[in-house]
């Protein structure tokens, strides 16, 4: 099989193409194209097959486990695909390490070094119980997450842009440097000890809810194994994204006890984030249900249906104009993807399993599970 590398400009990658075995894979191909090209090893490269001018529609990307036979469309000898350089790659063990390995270094510099100094601070600086207990809390934290990085955590991706580290480092090191300036100013003022021990005691059991969410995460599926499952069991029974809910009110508990507006501002930014993962990973779960009813309204919109229903024109009119209608509702919360889906299976008038592109993961039909119904993140909130 001789399989052509091309940019997206149309510019040959690799002069005269390369020759490969036809029972190559795509993986099989990336390791060519790094013999030949040393600067883009695999997890750098992304494949996909070339579009036809003028369209609008996503490129089909390449999976590296499956055959190129898979891409050939009925010509096994030639095949084109279209070649995007990912940039520099970095695991994600590493990426997490490096962005938890800040805040773990700097607090501590806040407690234990007399750094206040240079702020103007000259005087005695008195270390409140609650202080000592934040910096327990805070490296207990980030210790944690980085054995979950390499002992429990199990990625979908391999690498992520090495732009990533500096970015996610200067988060989380920014953030670090921001609260321990403050939870250990020598200015500090504590709250009482109840309202210490109430923010500590739900920050201590949300960190063991967290771990639990996490070891229940990696038992969903084997290691290097792909796709989604349905979380079960604990508080996945009533969230999607227990193990963000855990994370925010952990930290809801460490500002209970030590009170800053720093703390604070952290604890709004972190929890407009996950709310964002969570809301993706929500409607990727049950998207297939609402497939399934766009299919479903896409039928009925068919007028050569109906009519096979044997009823009236008027009802027949009726159903065709209502079905149209929620079927444009539910596309349009589908996305922009899924939309154009909907949009070529009306303009070719034919309701085809290969035209909606329907992922029926969950959604309860033949035996498959149907996603059920649970809060998002913040239980009773969202």
């Amino acid at each position: 099989m001789k399989v052509t590398v091309a940019s997206r400009s149309g510019k040959e990658i690799i002069k005269g193409g390369l020759e490969l075995a036809d029972s190559a894979t795509v993986a099989d191909l990336q390791e060519a194209i790094h013999k030949r090209t040393k600067k883009y090893y695999p997890s750098r490269q992304r494949l996909t097959l070339p579009l036809q001018p003028g369209s609008k529609e996503k490129p089909i990307i390449l999976h590296y486990k499956k055959s190129l036979n898979d891409y050939t469309d009925g010509n096994a000898s030639n095949l084109t695909v279209v070649f995007k350089d990912l940039g520099p790659q970095v695991s994600y063990p590493i990426l997490f390490f490096w962005e938890y390995l800040g805040p773990l270094i700097i607090y501590p510099i806040f407690y234990f070094l007399p750094v206040y100094q240079f702020f103007g601070y000259k005087g005695e600086r008195v270390i409140y119980p609650v202080q000592t207990y934040a910096l327990y809390a805070w490296c207990f934290h980030y210790f944690k997450r980085i054995m979950e990085t390499f002992f429990v955590h199990r990625f979908s991706h391999a690498t992520s842009p090495l732009s990533n580290v500096f970015r996610n480092c200067a988060y989380y090191w920014t953030f670090g440097a921001y609260i321990a300036y403050y939870v250990n100013h020598p200015l500090y003022m504590p709250v009482s000890d109840l309202q210490m021990k109430i923010g500590f005691g739900l920050a201590v059991v949300c960190q063991i809810a967290n771990f639990y969410c996490h070891i229940l995460l990696r038992n969903l599926r084997g290691s290097g194994s792909g796709g989604y499952q349905i979380p079960r069991g604990f508080l996945f029974n009533i969230v999607t994204c227990a193990n963000y809910t855990t994370e925010i009110y952990q930290w809801l508990g460490f500002n209970i006890a030590t009170q800053t507006v720093a703390g604070y501002v952290f604890l709004m930014v972190a929890a407009s984030i996950m709310t964002n993962w969570a809301l993706a990973k929500h409607r990727r779960l049950k998207r297939a249900s609402l497939l399934a009813i766009v299919t479903m309204m896409t039928l009925l919109s068919e007028r050569r249906i109906l009519r096979d229903l044997g009823l009236n024109q008027t009802t027949s009119v009726f159903l065709h104009a209502l079905s149209c209608c929620f079927s444009w509702i539910l596309a349009m919360r589908l996305g922009a993807f899924h939309w154009t889906a909907y949009a070529s299976v009306n303009k070719s008038r034919q309701v085809e399993s290969t035209d909606i592109n329907v992922d029926k993961l969950f959604d309860g039909k033949e035996g498959r599970p149907k996603y059920p119904r649970r809060w998002v993140i913040l239980p009773p909130f969202l």
